[in-house]
């Protein structure tokens, strides 16, 4: 169709107004073009004035200096210091020259309020609510025993807190907080899963690192050190924790309590005031706990109470003032492939309860001050597979206490102390291999398995090499088949007034030397197809058997 020449001038600005608008409408539909990056002070002279002034996408970077104000963050917004990320006294130099101050004062909100994909990189935050130095010193020098038992969760102003949002939180140095230094906490009904990497929190009136209710953060490689609480402490979270170093806290490194089924995995957590890793408050605490190492902590290395059920598998604890790894107060631990050694007390600890429970599989335990495994009374501890030694002293390798019962299976215990086990509850050994490098001719006793009055001794299978006896009992209660006992001192199996009928079949001894097999006085027992014979020659001969 024909148009004239006016027609066509003034359909031409129609146009162009129609292509603007397009523009405009893909523009919203496709995001901004480009992100700004909006200058402190040079484009606002505060913070949150810049952070107001900003939209996703956008960065607000910061000038060093301190800056006396709280802060909150908007929805894709990234806050960061200016500078490189070259290396300071603690953090990067950037963080410890860009200060947000939060005046010290109780309310206002914390020092940074975290929001949905935002981004905090590379500040000190300080002096949010009160920090008190006499009451972080009276608490320090008690070892936290007169703290409050209260949940980490409890309210509080933290220096930054990520409630309910997925963000990014690193390269901060966090101290000197009345309360929490980052405090993470989930919401119901929605995912969040903050990454928390790289920041230092220390000095803080609550824990350095706080994951509570909900949350399933990631908190890697995080220095949190001297808090009045945990170094990272969990209430009812699950949340990734690796690579973490927390030490000198008043309680532990790490705490996982209230139900939380965290995966805390290649941390070191040492020189603090209780535990390295400390577990409690009920059968729901269920954590993954693996491949940590524990050292120099001023209680266990790992310790457990209050019916947790973590867990501990492939941990170094080592060098603790108690235990390698503790456990009471009715916990259900499963324990694998831990090395427990050199610790001032014992290696594997099961303190008195009512009714504790345990699983103790391939575990390496050695050289500690005391006894490799101590289980106290109210315990039933499954042992299998473990290296339990403890070469100099006079304690026994493993000790179990009355009221206790031990299974142990398939586990070699070698010492030259006083006993390999030495027992005052029931113990029942199967497939076991006792060891004694150097047997003694006189001196302390030297008894591979010594039954103290009223224990209870099932001895099944065992290998016995280099004890005085391999068996020692005193009025208690023996059953001994099927083991083999070599080199002994002076007599394989020794049974002193037993309690009940001792039944003793079918055990091998071989001596050197014409040692005793079996004795038993005081009492009656069953004695069957049990041999004493030298072991063979090197010409193969056969040994010669005799009666025991």
């Amino acid at each position: 169709m024909n148009r004239s020449f006016k027609e066509v001038r003034w359909l031409k600005p129609f146009r162009q107004r129609l292509s603007l608008a397009a523009a405009v409408l893909l523009a919203g539909a496709l995001g901004r073009v480009s992100a700004d990056t909006i200058q402190v002070p040079r484009d606002h002279k505060s913070i949150q004035a810049a952070i107001n002034a900003a939209s996703a996408g956008d960065t607000v970077l910061v000038a060093m200096g301190t800056y006396r104000e709280r802060l909150r963050l908007k929805d894709g917004v990234t806050l960061r210091s200016a500078g490189d990320d070259a290396k300071g006294k603690l953090g990067l130099k950037r963080a410890e020259a860009t200060i947000i101050d939060g005046g010290g004062k109780v309310g206002d909100g914390p020092g940074v309020a975290m929001a949905e994909s935002a981004m905090l990189d590379g500040f000190t935050v300080t002096n949010v609510g009160v920090y008190n130095e006499a009451e972080w010193a009276k608490h320090h020098a008690t070892q936290g025993n007169d703290q409050p038992h209260e949940h980490i969760g409890e309210p509080g102003t933290a220096g930054i807190s990520a409630i309910g949002v997925t963000c990014t939180i690193k390269n901060n140095i966090v101290h000197h907080i009345g309360y929490t230094g980052i405090a993470i906490q989930g919401v119901e009904g929605k995912r969040c899963s903050p990454q928390v990497l790289h920041n230092a929190c220390y000095r803080n009136m609550g824990g350095g690192i706080g994951s509570m209710r909900g949350s399933t953060a990631v908190i890697e490689a995080n220095v949190c050190f001297q808090n009045f609480y945990a170094g990272i402490g969990h209430e009812g979270s699950s949340p990734i924790v690796i690579n973490n170093d927390c030490y000198e806290n008043i309680r532990a490194g790490i705490g996982i309590s209230e139900g939380s089924k965290p995966v805390v995995r290649g941390n070191r957590c040492h020189h603090n005031r209780r535990a390295g890793i400390g577990i409690r408050t009920g059968a729901d605490t269920s954590p993954v706990v693996e491949e940590n190492d524990c050292h120099h902590n001023d209680m266990a290395g790992i310790g457990c109470e209050e019916e947790c059920a973590p867990l501990l598998r492939n941990n170094r604890c080592h060098e603790n003032t108690l235990a390698g790894i503790g456990c009471r107060d009715n916990a259900r631990p499963v324990i694998v492939g831990n090395h427990c050694f050199k610790n001032q007390a014992v290696g594997i600890g099961f303190d008195e309860t009512k009714s504790g429970q345990a699983v103790v599989i391939n575990n390496r335990v050695a050289d500690n001050d005391k006894v490799a495994i101590g289980i106290h009374s109210g315990w039933k501890v499954r042992l299998v597979g473990n290296e339990l030694s403890r070469p100099e002293g006079m304690p026994p390798v493993v000790m179990v206490f009355k009221g206790a019962e031990a299974d142990f299976c398939d586990n070699t215990i070698r010492g030259s102390g006083v006993a390999g086990i030495r027992t005052e509850g029931v113990v029942r050994a199967t497939g076991n291999t006792f060891e004694s490098p150097a047997l003694r001719a006189g001196g302390p006793p030297q008894f591979a398995v010594w039954g103290l009055p009223g224990s209870s001794i099932v001895f099944t299978d065992n290998t016995v090499h280099g004890w005085r006896h391999g068996l020692f009992a005193d009025k208690a209660a023996v059953t001994a088949n099927e083991n083999r006992i070599a080199n002994y001192g002076q007599v394989g199996i020794k049974i002193t007034s037993p309690t009940a009928t001792a039944v003793i079949i079918g055990n091998r001894f071989e001596s050197e030397t014409d040692r005793e097999g079996i004795n038993v006085t005081g009492g009656q027992a069953v004695v069957e197809n049990n041999r004493v014979e030298k072991p063979k020659p090197a010409g193969g001969k056969d040994a010669v058997p005799s009666k025991p």
